[in-house]
């Protein structure tokens, strides 16, 4: 797989699948974190002489046109951050396309309207395809976050282009999760949280084998601690997940992983927020975080780490008091000499929340990609670049 920097780009159209999927309120940017991560490769490209088309989605508009996920805000963003001259294509497929790419000069951006705007985007329509290659000499993902997804942009347009490559923020998502996931400096800890088990199944099969701990929290670690007997309400569980669950929790004795999961939680009974031992809890009860013998468990657990990957909160962490646990494991992570690596959206606005997001080693914007990576499956975008 080749880098941006091993090609050409000079006087050639350089189609930079990016990734501005930024949350947007009334046409204003809350974080425009993806943006600022995309920009070291567009000004490479820039510099290098490259006519520069930017293509991305924004939210998931199901093939229609949908005024409040058009990317005209991150087009206005993009004037004020890019020294050179920045246009805009509302329709990729219309006539006016062929005009703006005769007109595009070298050293300027063209960003192309919601590519998800299009049927063919997400069914990876091979005419689709074929029409969006009029914009690319070269093709470069810098968009690690939909390396999973099959689409025109990520698969069926690379696989029409010779000139192929990765950009900068792609080659550093692979860098720490290709060290991470080939040759870890051990100790070697992972935590896993967030809501579900039924979408983490795939990633702590494939960690067992490679890490030393396991934390596990969020809603998720309900499930296990149901199928370890404790009172749990089963509508706080995945019933069809308890036996996925047992499993993993044999197979990781066996494996010789220590697996740590909360021995007490805070717990909102009536309006009043109480922290309980797991043998004081009631069918009844709903968990929302961490209690703090688990926070001191858990804190005293992480010492002594070389390498530790996070994904998912470790609470409901959105609503105070319940990002107490999440909070304050971040802040140890962080301040550990290990590398820390984490991913996933809900888990970077945790660590946001702590103050600790340029704390880590690598922050991950990705989500399913990051999973499915962690998962040891191939991604559809990056095998489309070999």
């Amino acid at each position: 797989m080749k880098s941006i920097r091993d090609i050409v780009l000079k006087g050639k159209k350089v189609f930079l699948r990016v990734d501005f999927n930024v949350p947007l309120e009334k046409g204003v940017i809350l974080d425009d974190t993806r943006i600022v991560e995309a920009l070291p490769t567009i000004e490479y490209a820039l510099n290098s002489g490259a006519k520069v088309i930017l293509c991305s989605h924004l939210g998931r508009p199901k093939g229609k046109k949908v005024p409040e996920l058009s990317l005209k805000p991150v087009y206005e963003y993009l004037k004020n951050k890019i020294k050179s001259p920045v246009k805009f294509l509302e329709d990729p497929l219309g006539e006016e396309a062929e005009r703006a790419l005769s007109q595009l000069q070298e050293g300027e951006v063209l960003l192309l309207e919601n590519i998800r705007f299009y049927e063919g985007e997400t069914k990876n329509d091979p005419e689709f395809a074929k029409s969006l290659a009029r914009f690319a000499d070269v093709y470069i993902n810098d968009a690690f976050s939909v390396c999973h997804r099959a689409h025109a942009s990520v698969v069926g347009l690379p696989n029409l282009v010779k000139e192929k490559g990765i950009g900068f923020l792609t080659e550093k998502e692979l860098k720490y999760l290709t060290r991470v996931m080939a040759k870890p400096e051990r100790p070697f800890y992972a935590i896993v949280g967030g809501s579900k088990v039924s979408t983490k199944i795939g990633v702590l099969k494939n960690l067992l084998p490679k890490i030393d701990k396991l934390f596990i929290g969020g809603a998720m670690a309900n499930t296990f601690l149901l199928a370890l007997g404790y009172k749990v309400g089963t509508h706080q569980v995945e019933e069809d997940y308890l036996e996925l669950a047992k499993e993993i929790l044999r197979e990781a004795k066996e494996q010789e992983v220590k697996i740590y999961l909360p021995v007490d939680v805070a717990i909102e009974r009536e309006g009043e927020v109480y922290e309980v031992s797991l043998d004081e809890l009631t069918e009844e009860d709903k968990i929302y975080d961490l209690g703090e013998e688990t926070v001191e468990l858990f804190s005293s657990a992480l010492e002594g780490a070389k390498t530790i990957i996070w994904n998912g909160p470790l609470g409901y962490f959105e609503k105070a008091p319940f990002q107490v646990g999440t909070v304050a494991i971040a802040r140890v992570v962080a301040s550990s000499s290990a590398i820390t690596i984490a991913g996933g959206g809900d888990t970077l606005s945790a660590l946001k929340l702590a103050g600790v997001l340029h704390a880590f080693s690598h922050t991950s914007t990705a989500g399913g990609a990051f999973l499915e990576y962690l998962e040891g499956k191939e991604l559809p975008g990056l095998a489309a670049l070999k």
